[in-house]
C-alpha cells in the first residue's frame, strides 16, 4: 500500500495546514472542521498529517490503544503484559464512515465469543481505535444525528461508555476530531459546530501557476510514491521535528494579561456565546507560538487564529449581510487598530 500523499508537498491551502497543524500540538483545542469545494486537498492534507506525529508507545495485541502506563479499565492485556511487549507505532487515523452503526462506532458484545464459549466479551469499536490518534469523518455534515449525538457525548468526556446488553464498559477515547465536507450538501447541527475548535474555508487555487503545480506534484507522486517521497523526505523531517517540539513546549507557553484582554474584548465585541471562543483562542495561540519555537504568544499569534477559532461560533445577524468572516476581520481590523489593556 502506498504511503499517503506528503503534507509538506501540499499546494497552498495554508490556512487549512495551520489550523491541523496547530490541533496535533494541542489536541485540547477540540479538532478542525474544514469546509470547502470537492478536490481541494482536504482528505489528503488529514491522512498526510497522521505520518507526521510523533510515535505512540503500545502494547502488542492491545485493542484499545492504551498508553502502557495508564491501561482501560476493560484492556486485558496492557496490564498483565511484560514490557518487552510494547512496540512504537504511528498515531492511527481511523475512518468514520457515514453508514457506520453505533455498535461499529462505540463497540458491542462480542458475538463470536458468546456464541462460541458463553462469554460476554466486549469488542470495541471505531473510538477505540481512534485513541490518542485522528478520528476523521469526511461529509460531516451528513453524518446521522445519532451519531452526532454519540460524537457529543465522547468529544466532551474523552470517555467512551457503553450500557448494552448485559455489558458496562467505559475506555479512554481521546482524539483529534477532524470532520470535512461541501457546503452545498446541507450545514452542520450547530451543538457538533461548536464543539469544533477551528473551523476552516478552502477553495481551489485561482491561479493558473499554482494549478499547475498541484498537477504536476499530484502526477509524480502517482507515477513513483517512493521516489516522490524521497524527493519530500527532508521536508517531512523538519515538520515532523517541529510538531515533535511543539508538543513538549505547548503548555509552558504564556500568555499575557494584556493577551488575554484581548482575546475577551473580541468575543464580547462578536457576540459570541460561552466563553468557549475565548478557550479556543488561548489554546490556539499557545499552540502557534510553539510551533514557532517562542515561549511567550504575541498579539499577532492571537490576531493570526482569531478567524478560524470564531468565525463558526457567529450568531446570525438579520442587521448585518456580511459573512461571518468578513465579519471577524472587521472586528480584527477595529480591535487592531485600538490599545488594549495594559501591555
Amino acid at each position: 500500500m502506498a504511503r499517503p500523499y506528503p503534507f509538506s508537498a501540499i499546494v497552498g491551502q495554508d490556512e487549512m495546514k495551520d489550523a491541523l497543524l496547530m490541533a496535533t500540538v494541542e489536541p485540547a483545542l477540540g479538532g478542525v472542521l474544514v469546509f470547502g469545494d470537492r478536490g481541494t486537498g482536504k482528505s489528503t492534507a488529514v491522512r498526510a498529517l497522521a505520518e507526521l506525529t510523533p510515535e505512540l508507545v503500545s502494547t502488542q495485541g492491545c485493542r484499545y490503544n492504551c498508553d502502557p502506563s495508564s491501561p482501560a479499565e476493560p484492556c486485558r492485556v496492557c496490564g498483565s503484559a511484560p514490557k518487552s511487549a510494547r512496540i512504537k507505532r504511528r498515531a492511527p487515523m481511523v475512518d468514520l464512515p457515514l453508514g457506520a452503526t453505533e455498535d461499529r462506532v462505540c463497540g458491542a458484545l462480542d458475538i463470536e465469543k458468546a456464541l462460541v464459549s458463553g462469554e460476554r466479551a466486549f469488542e470495541p469499536g471505531l473510538l477505540a481505535k481512534a485513541h490518542r490518534g485522528f478520528l476523521y469523518v469526511d461529509e460531516v455534515n451528513l453524518l446521522e444525528d445519532h451519531l452526532v449525538d454519540l460524537l457529543l457525548d465522547v468529544a466532551a468526556s474523552g470517555v467512551n461508555v457503553v450500557e448494552r446488553e448485559g455489558l458496562s464498559v467505559r475506555h479512554p477515547a481521546r482524539f483529534v476530531l477532524v470532520g470535512s465536507g461541501n457546503p452545498e450538501e446541507g450545514e452542520l447541527r450547530p451543538q457538533l459546530l461548536d464543539r469544533f475548535g477551528l473551523s476552516v474555508d478552502v477553495s481551489s487555487p485561482a491561479d493558473i501557476a499554482s494549478r499547475i503545480q498541484v498537477l504536476k506534484r499530484r502526477d509524480a507522486y502517482e507515477q513513483d510514491p517512493e521516489a516522490f517521497h524521497a524527493l519530500w523526505e527532508k521536508e517531512e523531517q523538519r515538520l515532523a521535528r517541529r510538531i515533535a517540539a511543539g508538543r513538549k513546549a505547548v503548555a509552558s507557553v504564556e500568555l499575557s494579561e494584556r493577551l488575554m484582554t484581548m482575546m475577551a474584548h473580541l468575543c464580547m465585541q462578536l457576540g459570541v456565546d460561552g466563553l468557549r471562543g475565548e478557550l479556543t483562542l488561548m489554546r490556539a495561540a499557545r499552540a502557534k507560538a510553539a510551533l514557532s519555537k517562542r515561549k511567550q504568544a504575541t498579539v499577532e499569534d492571537v490576531l493570526a487564529v482569531a478567524p478560524m477559532a470564531l468565525r463558526h461560533r457567529l450568531r446570525r445577524d438579520p442587521l448585518d449581510e456580511a459573512g461571518s468572516k468578513t465579519r471577524v476581520d472587521r472586528a480584527i481590523s477595529e480591535l487592531a487598530g485600538e490599545p488594549v489593556g495594559n501591555a
